[in-house]
Parts: structure tokens; sequence; C-alpha cells
């Protein structure tokens, strides 16, 4: 069975819709971020949500609803851009976001959600210095940090997913499935 993986920068919005729709189809994924911590948006434009990886995301939800407790702004705010719905989502896949240099799982694929992330996922795997021994596929899909474009992205995802699995030589086809 194809193994994926799912990285962006913060395993909050993008690779957790990819890994929500994904694991929705049956396949083996897990998903990371990149970044020095979980970011999220805060109650105003310069101050953000700030969180380790491994903060459980129901703790992360209780953070956010205090915050918004009384404060109908905030509340507004927060629902509108769509935290508790992306964070109640990802209550339904796993426990906490991870951090893709702390884990060293092996991946047949992974793909990544910008191009950055692309550049510290090749250099983390370059750091490993081939300690797994195989070869993996790194497709970068530029999706924007927003709930609607992550459900896009997510979706393109599911759809490389399923060649990738139809195919009877991945190294051969790799090619010819990214362009499509």
């Amino acid at each position: 069975m194809v193994k994926f993986a799912v990285i962006c920068m913060s395993n909050m919005n993008r690779s957790m819709e990819g890994h929500y729709q994904l694991k929705k189809h049956g396949y083996n994924v897990q998903s990371y971020g990149t970044g020095p911590q979980v970011r999220l948006p805060g109650p105003s434009q310069n101050r953000s949500n700030n969180y380790d990886f491994g903060t459980p995301y129901a703790q992360i939800n209780n953070d956010l609803r205090t915050q918004a407790k009384g404060e109908e702004r905030l509340h507004t705010h927060y629902t509108r851009l769509g935290l508790f719905a992306m964070i109640d989502r990802n209550m339904t896949v796993k426990l906490a976001p991870e951090k893709f240099q702390q884990e060293h799982m092996s991946y047949d694929v992974i793909f990544t959600c910008e191009e950055r992330v692309f550049e510290l996922v090749c250099e983390e795997l370059l750091n490993r210095a081939g300690v797994q021994s195989r070869p993996v596929h790194v497709i970068n899909i530029e999706i924007e940090d927003n709930h609607k474009e992550s459900q896009t992205g997510g979706k393109t995802i599911v759809e490389l997913a399923k060649c990738i699995v139809a195919s009877k030589d991945l190294e051969r086809d790799m090619d010819g499935i990214i362009e499509d």
C-alpha cells in the first residue's frame, strides 16, 4: 500500500484537509507541519495565536473559544475565518499537529502545499542522508492558505493519489502523472 504524507507550515489547514480527504478515501496517510510553531490568526492582524507542535487540537479549540467567550467581535472573526470548523475537522482526524522534522517515518509520496514547505521537506530529507534507503517522491501543490482553497487542494491531492495508486510502475509513470 502506498504511504502518503501531506505537509504544510502548521499542520492545521491545508495539510489537514489533504489528510482528511485522503483518509476518507481509505488511503494510508499522515500529515505534518514544518514551521517553528503552529500559527493561527489571532485577535488582530499583528497578533497571532501560536502553539507548540504536539498541542492537542482540543486544547487549541478550547483556547480560541475561551478567548472569544463574551467577545462577539472575536467570535465572529474566528468563525468567519473558519477556525472553529477547521479545528473541529482536525479533531476527527488526529490528536495534535505534528512537526515533520521530528518524525522519521518513511513515505512513498509526500505532498507539500507551498514552495517554502517543499524546500524545507527536501532539506530535511537530505539531512537524513538516506537513512531509510528508499526513494520518495515529493510533489508540491501550491495551495493558498484559506478554507476554500484547502478544500480544492485536498481534492487535487486525492486525484493525484488515485493515479499514483493505479500505477503499476511508479518510478516510470510519475512524470506522466504529474504532467496530467
